[in-house]
């Protein structure tokens, strides 16, 4: 399967369960997640990362990110977690 036959270059988002989940939320999950581990980011950029991963995290689950992956660095892995805690099961 290639990413076109999951979202057509045309349909930029795609609801599961009622969450909406758009094209760059995997990408943009990275990003901030890089920004999170990166010990030499400032407070600002970690406190924007994590604000934006909290809001990523609904579309995450929906598309069973974390049922398949696991999130290797300590930091984030702790950061998820924490947030998932209260998560509303699937």
């Amino acid at each position: 399967m290639r990413p076109q036959d999951i979202l057509p270059d045309d349909v930029n988002e795609v609801r599961l369960g009622g969450i909406l989940a758009r094209k760059g939320s995997v990408a943009a999950f990275m990003a901030n997640a890089r920004v999170l581990s990166d010990p030499a980011a400032s407070e600002e950029a970690r406190t924007e990362a994590e604000r934006h991963i909290v809001e990523l995290l609904p579309a995450l689950r929906a598309l069973g990110v974390f049922d398949v992956f696991e999130i290797r660095n300590e930091t984030v892995r702790a950061f998820v977690a924490k947030h998932e805690r209260g998560a509303p099961a699937r």
